[in-house]
């Protein structure tokens, strides 16, 4: 099932490895997902806060995992491209002993600086507790997140980007069965939620081993490449650490918003959380045409294809705006109906701050898409520092309107400060994206060509 994506027309390809990849994208949101409708259905409002309100420290945390172990497989993509498939098993050999150096590391200083960080956020004292219970054991199980996303980043990497989506399918249905099972049964609360994730998601990383095991001889890894050449991992980290930094960099302007939310009490922190559900939802389409145009790019750089680099950016941008304006209209006009979904009471004052949040994010869902095929194509293409500049300018944005909404104490200026974000980084990524197709071109050489 492997995709040699250097050859073929770019729209197709880049269209046949979206969709498997957006459909896992929304299975895996719905991890948080159903913790978040069971908790606030069966727990209650103050419950949901409390899973919501460690949102953005698990972005933090996680997303800087996601991006490194991404950032680590973009040099196995290059080597498969390129045809140099003992370079290749070597990078993958590499690519699992960093993770696990960075991941003992994470799971230490992740735990023993929670509490400390949720004061620091200002998290409301009526869902202190239950936060704090909730993310210690996302934190405990940090390897199992570790153990699924580089897997499928190494099958996506190949061009594998539906194996992936069959085990995600399988853990998203154990984990709504857990879910009911630790809430309702057990009566565990937000822990219980806690558990579930974890056990899912190590669940279809172990699917993911046995399946590479089995069935990827490409990937039958011998003694020699378990260990660091320092070569590859100095590519690896070259390009990892940046990426892993974008997205802290990113997750440290959502704390300031979310720093500015708890100020304004738990029902605007439930909203926020309901919003930010839904968003996630509709939004997974963009990250998953911008893992695409990692892969795609990664390969056809591998090859020598600076010409389809250019094709596949083309094909991707026609692809992401037509869905933008389709499903801000759906945003818009019908967004605040699925926050019914999570919130049981106090409906009257949730529902108008949730309603705010999805017109917010519908309006600005075309900068989102040029932030996620600009960034993730560049990064593609062995660029890491440029890449984590636009996620400075997204902390920038996000910053700004956070600490304004702070001093006015204004929910829509917190609703606002992502969209700002995504101008900011939109802005730059387009400078960004000139000046890497010139370099790249001088690299190449007379090695361009579009077929």
């Amino acid at each position: 099932m492997q995709t040699d994506m250097t050859a073929g027309k770019p729209m197709k390809m880049i269209l046949n490895f979206t969709i498997p990849v957006f459909i896992g994208n929304v299975f895996q949101q719905f991890y948080n997902m159903m913790d978040a409708i069971i908790v606030g259905k069966f727990v209650g409002t103050k419950a949901l806060a409390a899973v919501g309100a460690t949102g953005t420290i698990i972005f933090l945390i996680l997303g800087f995992l996601m991006g490194l172990t991404a950032g680590f497989t973009v040099l196995t993509s290059q080597k498969f491209g390129a045809g140099k498939m003992e370079e290749m098993r070597q990078s993958v050999g590499s690519a699992a002993i960093l993770s696990i150096i960075v991941c003992a590391f994470m799971t230490f200083v992740s735990m023993a600086g929670m509490r400390s960080l949720l004061h620091l956020m200002n998290t409301p004292a009526d869902i202190f507790e239950d936060a704090y219970s909730y993310i210690m054991i996302i934190c405990g199980g940090i390897f199992a997140q570790v153990l699924y996303n580089l897997l499928a980043s190494i099958l996506r990497a190949l061009g594998n980007s539906k194996t992936p989506l069959y085990f995600l399918i399988l853990a998203a249905l154990l984990n709504i069965v857990l879910d009911l099972l630790f809430i309702i049964v057990f009566h565990m609360g937000v822990s219980g939620a806690a558990w579930a994730t974890v056990i899912s998601q190590g669940v279809s990383g172990v699917l993911c081993l046995i399946y590479i095991a089995r069935a990827v001889p490409e990937l039958k890894l011998s003694r020699s490449d378990w260990r660091l050449r320092r070569n590859l991992a100095r590519n690896q980290i070259s390009v990892g650490i940046p990426m892993g930094l974008q997205f802290s960099i990113t997750a440290i302007g959502t704390m300031m918003v979310q720093s500015a939310l708890n100020m304004l009490g738990s029902f605007a922190v439930a909203a926020f959380t309901a919003g930010s559900k839904i968003e996630n939802i509709f939004t997974q389409a963009f990250v998953a045409l911008g893992t695409a145009m990692a892969t795609f790019n990664a390969q056809n750089i591998g090859a020598g294809k600076l010409g389809r680099v250019r094709e596949g950016f083309r094909a991707a941008h026609m692809i992401g705006i037509i869905y933008a304006v389709v499903m801000g209209v759906v945003l818009i006009f019908a967004g605040k109906y699925f926050s019914y979904l999570f919130i049981s009471d106090n409906i009257e004052e949730v529902i108008p701050m949730v309603d705010i949040y999805v017109k917010c994010t519908g309006v600005f869902l075309i900068p989102l898409h040029f932030v996620n095929v600009l960034r993730n194509g560049i990064q593609g293409m062995g660029y890491g520092v440029l890449p984590m500049m636009a996620g400075v300018a997204e902390l920038t944005g996000r910053g700004v309107t956070a600490m304004a909404a702070a001093m006015r104490k204004s929910y829509l200026g917190a609703c606002l400060a992502s969209p700002v974000a995504w101008i900011f980084a939109t802005a730059l990524l387009f400078f960004m994206y000139s000046y890497v197709m010139k370099d790249m071109r001088k690299k190449l050489g007379n090695q361009e060509f579009t077929g």
